[in-house]
């Protein structure tokens, strides 16, 4: 009888790759969505800002509860290699430490009931993954660590510099998602347009796009987390050229304010900074999304509500905010103009009404729109309704679309492309009447 694996996997995509490079390793255990029915349980944990450190800890306490006798808690991921040495000293109720470098030892962790860190980053070469959550959509690690040096961040201090991937070694995992009956990939990594660089290749995200255009079966492809300071004019003009590669740029530019921008150590200034924003919005059907942060030390009122009213002006379709989070062993950690955590929420909740309106702006203009969607599942809303997404959309993360009627005589499967027309928006989702096929 086969023992049983409980895995949550909190934070970024990035660590829902390794999440399923775990999973790959690990296949001769039969998963169980009940924690107390599990013999091994794996929490693989964000240790990114305060928020996400205190979900990872709550996450291991709340398990530990409730697990039975002689069962293995396993401790993973980036809280527990920042701070590797603390928590192995303090948090007794788990059985194996292990960090960023060894996901694809999982197996021999457990079998020797050890924990290890090596202290290389790990990069996915040849391991096979077990995809979760989509029959047709993959996210493709292309780089771990950081050559930034944001005022904000502790990611390098624990991640280390930019280590990217082979190119090849990339275009070998895709073609393997492909052969499973994958068609639809959104590449990730810390700083995405500085791909490659670490090897010495200015334009890697170009190469990249080139390289995954020749594999036939991909019909569909995004790029997440852009730089500012290392996207170029040419890799936007490149995504713009592409049949395969939407048009979707996720760019974090986290200010707009000149001296809050060199404050935050960016790189770029704010008429650099619009010069890539408006080349992006330019394209057709361009959808772009962007993060920003309040209440970094120095932000001043004036500084704030400039970024206030670009947020509210420019046209972006998603809008993240992030309210200021103070990270030992970061530069803004020293600094000593510190914002009041009450400044800090009022501004947090002003930026967030603005993200929402634009939001609404976006959602808007779908309306007589027809465009290419996918139907993941039976909506969670109604019974009457089918859960899809726009294809250029990023899974997960840009809404969800309710299918509620079709002009084609047949069912509908989940998995596939059809033409959807967008007839009205509910609250945050669009209505759509399915066409045809893509």
């Amino acid at each position: 009888m086969s023992k049983k694996l409980h895995i949550v996997s909190l934070g970024c995509t990035k660590n829902l790759v390794d999440t399923e490079v775990m999973l790959g390793r690990l296949q001769n255990y039969q998963m169980t969505d009940e924690s107390s029915e599990a013999d091994v349980i794996i929490v693989n944990t964000c240790g990114f800002i305060d928020a996400a450190k205190q979900e990872s800890l709550n996450t291991i306490f709340n398990l530990d509860a409730g697990r039975k006798k002689d069962s293995l808690l396993v401790m993973a991921g980036c809280l527990s290699e920042r701070y590797k040495e603390e928590l192995s000293k303090e948090l007794s109720e788990v059985d194996i430490f292990t960090g960023v470098g060894d996901y694809d030892k999982i197996d021999e962790l457990l079998a020797a009931k050890q924990s290890r860190f090596t202290p290389e980053v790990y990069l996915i070469d040849g391991a096979e993954r077990v995809v979760t959550g989509s029959t047709y959509h993959a996210y493709v690690k292309l780089s771990e660590g950081c050559n930034q040096q944001c005022s904000f961040c502790a990611i390098p201090s624990f991640k280390g510099k930019l280590h990217s991937r082979d190119l090849e070694s990339v275009a070998r995992e895709v073609e393997g998602l492909v052969a499973k009956g994958y068609y639809d990939f959104s590449f990730v990594s810390q700083d995405s347009s500085s791909y490659l660089r670490d090897q010495n290749v200015s334009d890697g995200l170009i190469h990249l796009i080139k390289r995954i255009e020749l594999i036939e079966g991909v019909k569909s492809a995004r790029i997440l987390y852009l730089y500012p300071s290392t996207t170029s004019l040419k890799l936007i003009k490149t995504i713009g050229d592409s049949k395969m590669f939407h048009n979707y740029f996720d760019m974090p530019i986290q200010h707009i304010n000149d001296e809050m921008l060199r404050i935050m150590k960016r790189g770029f200034g704010k008429d650099k900074t619009l010069e890539l924003l408006n080349a992006m919005k330019a394209l057709p059907n361009s959808f772009i999304r962007t993060s920003f942060i309040v209440g970094h030390p120095g932000e001043t009122e004036e500084m704030f509500e400039e970024m206030a009213a670009f947020a509210s002006g420019f046209g972006f379709d998603r809008i993240n905010v992030f309210s200021y989070s103070d990270e030992e062993g970061t530069t803004a950690h020293t600094m000593s103009e510190k914002i009041p955590s009450k400044t800090i929420s009022a501004r947090a909740k002003k930026l967030g009404k603005i993200a929402s309106n634009v939001e609404d702006e976006s959602l808007g203009k779908m309306v007589g729109a027809e465009i290419a969607i996918v139907i993941d599942k039976e909506s969670d809303e109604h019974e009457f309704l089918l859960s899809a997404r726009a294809l250029i959309w990023a899974p997960d993360v840009d809404g969800e679309i309710y299918v509620n009627d079709r002009d084609i005589d047949e069912e509908l499967a989940f998995g596939k492309i059809y033409r959807g027309r967008i007839s009205e928006i509910a609250g945050k989702n669009p209505l759509a009447t399915v066409t045809g096929h893509a």
